[in-house]
């Protein structure tokens, strides 16, 4: 299986740490979040790896070239110019995955120990019920800060809106997704738009799945560390709850 690793957001909330370092790149007890990604996705069968950049492009280059000899997976950088949405990304990158294999998307942002094997067979059970994307979910804390999920009780989106100003829930958009082929009729093509198109996941494509979604709560440690608090508490958190992988 591949993967997508979208890691080109410039970080601004993170400052001053992202003013000398890509927010992929900040250390996690000593390890770049990107490695712990990457250590990740390799435990889990991921094969081939494309990793989009933008801020700090070329510090995310070498760290990926010092990596390879280091992992049997393939990793691709592809540097963005200008930032193209988590949509634009994947729109733009499509020949990246096959016409008939699912893939995985996730947030470079996130730190977590998740088990993606389980999520990836959910996936393939969901897709018996006309699934084309499961989104992995968890139980916010500030549901008005994150995309909500209303799931029914086969685990089906019925209802996504990001960052509902009166929530309905607290099943929120955790940023790893495992997506069928399909996906790509619900994406913008990038090839007749202009590069500086942006294009959001969250906003212009998931209110178009509604019924063709399914959500997976993730139970093991996730936490965004794009604000300096959360950062924080990740640094004294990982230890405890994540794992060293």
């Amino acid at each position: 299986m591949k993967a997508f690793l979208l890691a080109a957001g410039k970080g601004t909330r993170l400052r001053p740490h992202t003013d000398t370092l890509p927010k992929c790149l900040v250390p996690i007890q000593g390890k770049p979040l990107l490695e712990i990604w990457i250590n990740l996705l390799e435990s889990h069968g991921i094969t081939e790896v494309l990793v989009n950049t933008h801020h700090h492009a070329e510090k995310v280059d070498a760290f990926v070239r010092s990596k390879r000899p280091h992992t049997k997976m393939t990793i691709r950088t592809v540097y963005e110019p200008q930032l193209l949405g988590s949509a634009g990304t994947v729109a733009a990158h499509r020949d990246f995955v096959d016409e008939k294999d699912d893939f995985l998307i996730a947030y470079a942002d996130n730190l977590t120990n998740m088990n993606l094997s389980d999520m990836i067979g959910f996936h393939s059970r969901c897709k018996t019920r006309g699934a084309i994307l499961t989104m992995g979910l968890f139980r916010a804390p500030d549901p008005s800060a994150c995309g909500i999920a209303v799931l029914d009780a086969e685990a089906k989106i019925t209802d996504f809106t990001e960052k509902p100003p009166v929530p309905i829930g607290n099943l929120a958009n955790g940023g790893i997704y495992v997506a069928s082929p399909a996906f790509f009729d619900y994406l913008p093509d990038h090839r007749n738009n202009p590069a500086d198109s942006v294009f959001d996941f969250g906003y212009q494509v998931f209110p178009l799945l509604l019924g063709k979604m399914y959500g997976y709560e993730i139970k093991e440690y996730l936490r965004d560390i794009g604000t300096l608090d959360a950062y924080q508490a990740a640094l004294e958190e990982w230890p405890h709850h994540g794992a060293d992988l």
